[in-house]
């Protein structure tokens, strides 16, 4: 589970360019902020941030100061100064008090300026231990059994921002140091791991998932970490390679565990190959976890107030796939018919989850509500 701490709110209309960029770093670093955003209107700028999964208004600062904040942020991050009517793209790294994190700048032209995302990737927040997710004890032990496994398909599902490529990390980082090669294809790389082997996607030079992966292969890796599946041919080429020897682990935008099933085999994958290389689908969201006081048993407390939460954790559903499920997905039964059968085996959908740990006063309805619904 994630927590994040408070620290005083600096004065953020006093500060130039360089002194705003760097109060923000370092301020959003220590409350676990992941995205910065700013954009300008007609009479200032808005500055928001991300924290907790949600988008909240900091500060409102002039265009005078805006433009020396966004000077600084170019140089930093190597983008080209004289142009702003077309959209950048770029990276630099700075230092916290312990550690360093990895900017993602990313700027497009808008009415009254360019619009800036600064997203943080905080490798305290992004690289953490399995046991730090707060994945349900049943979910938790049943990831630890899969990523041992050695050959298969593991799929994570979510959309964007939903804690797919930290909970990836979080397996590897169980199994790193255990005498096997792994290796990741990433598109962008996040973090930087340690005992691994991390590779990133290059377009421009027909460096896709789809190649990359079987260059990949070429290397005796014997677990794969695939940063997202998005055609028939690196699909097949995933399933292919988890047939063969290899820990394939995966991630596809799908709303739930269930549909990546028929998002495959829509996508052409052979039946006769994924049901026997699919080991298991976990699909995610994430909530905010309620604060020590506001989870005590007769606390009351308002919903709507991030001040309510204190970190974030996953909210999961995990289907393992069984002899009778393979058969069913072999046969390409229907979704609901496989969905029946998972159940029957003790499968849980993110909603039934998420009664569980709002009973347990982990979070709240309306969190369980706003992800799922």
């Amino acid at each position: 589970m994630l927590y994040y701490v408070e620290m005083p709110t600096p004065n953020w209309t006093t500060l130039n360019g360089t002194d705003l960029l760097h109060a923000l770093e370092q301020w959003c670093t220590e409350q676990g902020v992941s995205d910065i955003h700013t954009s300008p209107e007609k009479e200032h700028v808005r500055v928001e941030v991300r924290l907790h999964g949600m988008l909240n208004l900091l500060t409102t600062i002039s265009h005078a100061s805006y433009e020396d904040f966004v000077r600084r942020v170019k140089f930093m991050s190597k983008l080209k100064l004289n142009l702003t009517n077309v959209p950048q793209d770029g990276q630099y790294t700075f230092q916290a008090p312990d550690r360093f994190v990895n900017v993602r700048v990313a700027s497009i032209p808008s009415r009254f300026g360019e619009t800036y995302t600064l997203r943080l990737l905080d490798p305290k927040r992004g690289i953490v231990a399995l046991t730090e997710l707060g994945f349900p004890q049943e979910i938790h032990e049943a990831l630890q059994k899969l990523v041992k496994v050695p050959s298969g398909l593991i799929l994570v599902t979510g959309p964007t921002g939903s804690g797919k490529t930290t909970t990836l990390y979080a397996l590897l980082n169980t199994v790193v140091g255990t005498q096997r090669n792994i290796i990741t294809l990433e598109d962008p790389i996040e973090y930087e791991l340690s005992g691994i082997v991390q590779s990133q996607i290059d377009t421009e030079h027909d460096y896709t998932f789809s190649s990359g992966l079987r260059s990949i292969l070429r290397h005796d890796p014997n677990i794969i970490l695939l940063g997202e599946i998005r055609d028939l041919e690196t699909a097949q080429t995933a399933v292919d390679a988890s047939l063969t020897g290899h820990l394939v682990l995966a991630t596809l935008h799908t709303n739930s565990a269930m549909e990546a099933i028929p998002r495959l085999l829509s996508m052409g994958v052979s039946p006769y190959t994924f049901a026997p290389a699919l080991r298991a689908i976990l699909a995610q969201r994430l909530v905010r976890t309620l604060s020590p006081e506001c989870s005590k048993p007769d606390a009351t407390c308002d919903v709507a107030d991030n001040k309510t939460y204190s970190g974030r954790m996953a909210l999961p559903e995990l289907i393992a796939v069984s002899p009778a499920l393979q058969s069913m997905i072999l046969n390409s039964d229907p979704s609901n018919t496989i969905l029946e059968q998972a159940k029957k085996e003790g499968y849980r959908t993110m909603r039934e989850w998420g009664d569980i740990l709002v009973k347990e006063r982990r979070t709240t309805r309306a969190e369980v509500d706003r992800v799922t619904l």
